[in-house]
């Protein structure tokens, strides 16, 4: 656990050498929320096939909040990548069950903090609500 503080906060003060901390933390703190927004969406759609869209939205909205929204977005996504992963390993051993599913998740989630439009990753028939 202290590892992983560590390591977050290396990040964290290099990504905001060049931004005061507290616009930093804002952005930060918005981008969290926007991360939410998305997850709690995508349960609440509850929609075949939608999860990458989800995933490219969320990061989209985080980073579009500047440096400290893409930072957040980028440290939940991965959170929430690896995490699965290390319960599939040990339910599945090394069968690389879900591997290829979180690379396709990485690539919505860069998608989107690149700036490129999530709607790209929207199903058909998705509900415009979302």
């Amino acid at each position: 656990m202290k590892l992983s503080t560590g390591i977050i906060f290396c990040f964290l003060i290099l990504g905001v050498s060049s931004q005061r901390w507290g616009t930093f933390l804002k952005e930060a703190g918005q981008g969290a929320k926007d991360m939410w927004r998305a997850y709690s969406d995508m349960r609440e759609a509850n929609y075949k096939n939608s999860d990458k869209y989800f995933h490219a939205r969320g990061n989209y909205d985080a980073a579009q909040r500047g440096p400290g929204g893409a930072w957040a977005a980028k440290v939940i996504s991965d959170a929430r990548e690896s995490i699965p992963r290390l319960t599939d390993l040990f339910k599945h051993g090394d069968s690389g069950h879900g591997r290829e599913d979180s690379k396709a998740d990485q690539f919505a989630n860069e998608w989107g903090r690149s700036g490129k439009d999530p709607n790209y990753f929207r199903p058909p028939g998705l509900p415009d609500k979302y």
